[in-house]
């Protein structure tokens, strides 16, 4: 392979893996749901299996390639549930959230504060079934930035006639009217409805849709400069299933992001074990399909192998994604890895607590 061609290679690389930053029409996300719930749904906030959640997430992406910085991904969140009467209850919820791309120092920070309210429309909370709809909302400040002098442009990219060798020249001007440091700060507001229930033993669903930057917030981290935030729409649900008459149960899940001219699907199950023990053990196992449309129209962009240990307060969570479709000539089938944790304090309600399994 000559160089020229290898210096393609690269560029449509650096192309390919800088869409979901520097697209106006993607947010990042997270595969493992259960633990980043707020991101996925304000009507979510606090809808727990307890009185309060801690929960965190880190997610790699392409840092194992070969002269590739990659991206990463930190999240943590605080959810309180407490009960209002009548069976009804208020969640109340704080997230935070970190993108870097270490290449360029771009980076996207954001702080949320939310609520929701859960009204009981069916069942029985003594019995530990029924059937919720919850409302929520969120409002937070957001903050995008990068390193202009860390990026180089066409006006520095060269290619040697006598050795056809591809080289950059990070001396010349790179004919921008800008340079250092660029940020901007904006604000941000969320809402969004669910509905979810518990029918039994092993038994249960949820379902919702969202909308994000419904402000649609200028996010240019260029001073003087406009960058109108596209709303992201999501649809998802999921719920639990037994599997025989013994101790397994069927996690299905899914999510649908519709964000500008970016569409993203992420669907699949998990499986779950459990000794039905008083503090219970359990064990995860699960494998999600990831699409979104390309330029040869929508299609499958990983494949994602999921396992956890849940205990009676805490768990976790483990995924890797594995490239497939257009990113796999570039990325030779490396993704990227993702790691949850999530600390549960067990309620001390008088009633029992309807939350379904996520």
């Amino acid at each position: 392979m000559n160089a020229q061609h290898c210096g393609f290679r690269i560029f449509l690389l650096v192309a390919l893996l800088a869409l979901p930053f520097l697209a106006r029409a993607q947010d990042a996300r997270f595969v493992n749901m259960n633990a980043s719930s707020q991101l996925v749904n304000p009507a979510l906030t606090g809808v727990i299996p307890g009185r309060l959640q801690f929960s965190a997430n880190y997610r790699e992406l392409y840092t194992s390639l070969p002269g590739a910085d990659g991206y990463r991904s930190y999240a943590a969140g605080l959810e309180i549930r407490r009960p209002t009467g009548g069976g009804n209850y208020f969640g109340f919820g704080a997230q935070l959230q970190r993108d870097d791309a270490p290449t360029s120092n771009f980076n996207r920070s954001q702080g949320l504060v939310g609520a929701s309210y859960q009204q009981q429309i069916a069942g029985s909370n003594r019995r530990g079934v029924g059937q919720y709809l919850s409302g929520g909302a969120q409002v937070g400040f957001g903050q995008r930035g990068f390193d202009l002098n860390k990026i180089w442009f066409s006006n520095q990219y060269f290619v040697d006639n006598t050795t056809r060798e591809a080289y950059l020249d990070r001396t010349l001007p790179n004919g921008e009217p800008f340079t250092g440091n660029g940020s901007g700060t904006y604000l941000d507001v969320n809402a969004g409805v669910a509905w979810f229930g518990e029918f039994g033993d092993r038994k249960g669903a949820y379902a919702g849709i969202s909308a994000y930057h419904l402000n649609t917030p200028n996010v240019s981290p260029l001073p003087g400069g406009t960058d109108e935030l596209n709303y992201r729409l999501v649809i998802h649900g999921g719920g639990e299933l037994p599997i025989g008459a013994g101790d397994m149960s069927l996690l299905p899940a899914f999510r649908i992001m519709d964000q500008g001219p970016s569409l993203d699907a992420l669907i699949g199950a998990n499986v779950r074990y459990t000794q039905r023990e008083w503090r219970e053990i359990a064990l995860r196992a699960g494998l999600w399909a990831q699409g979104s449309n390309q330029a040869g129209g929508f299609g499958m962009n990983a494949a994602i192998f999921t396992v956890g240990l849940e205990t009676e307060r805490v768990q976790f969570g483990l995924s890797y994604d594995i490239s497939v479709g257009e990113l796999t000539t570039v990325t030779s089938g490396r993704g990227g890895w993702e790691l949850s944790v999530i600390y549960r304090q067990p309620a001390k309600f008088r009633r029992k607590v309807v939350c379904p399994k996520f």
